[in-house]
């Protein structure tokens, strides 16, 4: 989907009030029904980030954790079936799944008496039964599982949906019969930095040649375009030349602005690819006398 940038700040606008619940995404999409579900969470998850890099440092002042992990002990011991976790990390507007995770290395300090090893913290989110105190772990599990932005879930979710759509722009591509070679084939033959495919042949959208293709199972704003562009696009199209960059849940229109230096953005696979065979046989066609 790609929308204005009116129709972007309008939606980030509404997404200020929103905390990381999946009762909120609703709330956006019954606000914005003409979008779909997802980009509408794309939009929200990096709103949400970059509201949280700018407060998140506060929560980890060492006062500022003891606090909550005192006012957490407190709360479970007089409410041992409440969500007293996710409240608390309601009430001081931090992502529950990085609360979760506060409080839970906080714990694990005084059960072992120094700071956990990041791999112990990073299996008990993952695997909440492992914590010995049974509140804890029924707290840190449904911080867990109602947090759209962050926590093990939502990186597992993310990892598979962006797995799903490379194999998608993989069959697309087999679809039209064209020859390419995908990430993994490319790093074996020893490149680092390479996009998702390869085009053996480059094809022409639009009337762009496009030599190389990246998917993104995001929305592409403002920020995480620039980054993409600096990091990864423009070394692309300096190794392997013009390249297409595919936003599955949509971007914002007006950043689809370096298609004449060799970069053009979509937010589906392209219908009306020319090939290099297609396009000999439309020039032999036009000079072929009547």
């Amino acid at each position: 989907m790609r929308l204005s940038r009116a129709e972007y700040k309008e939606i980030v606008r509404w997404t200020e009030q929103l905390r990381p619940t999946r009762q909120c995404m609703k709330m956006l999409k019954e606000r914005f029904p003409n979008h779909s579900q997802s980009t509408l969470l794309s939009i929200f998850s990096l709103e949400y980030q970059k509201r949280t890099k700018r407060t998140i440092s506060r929560h980890h002042a060492p006062d500022v954790i003891e606090s909550h992990y005192q006012r957490y002990l407190s709360k479970a011991e007089a409410q041992p079936t409440a969500p007293v976790l996710l409240e608390l990390a309601n009430e001081v507007d931090l992502s529950p799944a990085l609360m979760a995770r506060i409080i839970l290395d906080r714990y694990l300090q005084d059960l072992e008496g120094g700071m956990p090893s990041k791999s112990v913290l990073n299996s008990m989110l993952k695997e909440p039964t492992l914590i010995p105190d049974q509140i804890l772990a029924k707290n840190i599990y449904q911080c867990t599982i109602n947090d759209c932005c962050y926590g093990p879930l939502v990186d597992c979710i993310k990892h598979a949906i962006g797995q799903e759509h490379e194999v998608l722009l993989c069959d697309k591509l087999k679809e039209k019969n064209l020859s390419f070679l995908d990430e993994n084939q490319l790093r074996t033959m020893g490149y680092d930095k390479t996009p998702d495919i390869i085009l053996e042949v480059p094809i022409a959208v639009e009337g762009h040649i496009v030599h190389w293709i990246e998917s993104k199972a995001s929305f592409g704003d403002d920020h995480s375009h620039r980054t993409y562009l600096n990091e990864q696009f423009w070394s692309y199209w300096n190794r392997f030349g013009p390249g297409l960059v595919i936003y599955w849940y949509g971007f914002i229109g007006e950043l689809d602005c370096q298609r004449d230096r060799g970069i053009l953005l979509k937010d589906c696979f392209p219908t009306d690819i020319v090939t290099l065979c297609h396009a000999a046989q439309q020039d032999k066609l036009q000079q072929e006398p009547e």
